[in-house]
């Protein structure tokens, strides 16, 4: 059930049977030579919505701006600051709160936005204490993981990886382009500092890409990885609130 096409009626029939409510959230960023800007939030997006229709839970319009600081030096990357991305995450919640919503599960597409949810959850607790809350990541699903480990191994990489940048071709068919190989040529992961500055980022990774090799995209690979993320996915929205 998507927020989006419901009226308030709907709404509020559905909270007669059900306080759930995901909320899929991302980031607008450079990915890497051939991946487009929407990845991190089409992704969780399109899955969210997949999962949701199985379960009849309601879905929020995705938080399509995330905390991206690190990639501004690349032209068309559009970042929220973590205070602003913090402020964005406690409003969202609070308005769904005072509405009837008392189950919170944020499905996330964006490395950069982990800590920063976090942080915006140990201040909702606060406020709201009989609120559940959860975050995941839709590449750090069990079954996603194991099967992009088996696919891809270490050319999967951190930003711009083939996993991302297959389920991308399947969800649109034809616009992706297929990547040359790459060479996985970049600094050793120990000597990279977490988060660095967007001017140092860009030096150290000049074409956007972090370890990884995209030429081992397909979409077959992105709606093989696809269909994994929606079931599990599915399970984790049954046990939303049990915790």
């Amino acid at each position: 059930m998507e927020l989006a096409k419901s009226t308030w009626k709907q709404v509020e029939k559905y909270l007669k049977s059900s306080t759930k409510v995901v909320i899929p959230i991302g980031s607008t960023e450079q990915h890497g030579p051939t991946g487009i800007f929407c990845t991190d939030y089409v992704i969780p997006e399109r899955i969210t919505i997949a999962a949701c229709e199985r379960t009849g839970t309601l879905v929020t319009p995705v938080i399509s701006f995330g905390m991206s600081n690190h990639h501004l030096a690349f032209a068309g990357t559009v970042s929220l600051n973590p205070s602003t991305l913090m402020k964005v995450v406690e409003d969202v919640v609070g308005s769904l709160y005072h509405g009837g919503f008392r189950e919170f599960l944020f499905v996330n597409g964006h490395g950069g936005n982990t800590s920063t949810l976090d942080a915006a959850f140990s201040e909702i607790r606060e406020k709201y204490p009989d609120a559940s809350l959860r975050a995941i990541s839709w590449y750090k699903l069990p079954a996603v993981h194991k099967k992009a480990e088996k696919l891809f191994g270490k050319r999967e990489g951190s930003h711009s990886t083939p996993s991302e940048i297959s389920v991308t071709m399947h969800i649109f068919p034809g616009f992706v382009k297929k990547a040359r190989k790459y060479e996985i040529s970049t600094p050793d992961k120990k000597k990279v500092k977490y988060l660095p500055s967007a001017k140092e980022f860009r030096r150290l990774f000049k074409d956007g890409r972090m370890w990884s090799d995209p030429s081992l995209a397909s979409e077959k690979h992105g709606k093989a990885l696809f269909d994994l993320a929606v079931k599990e996915l599915v399970k984790e929205i049954k046990d939303l609130g049990k915790e």
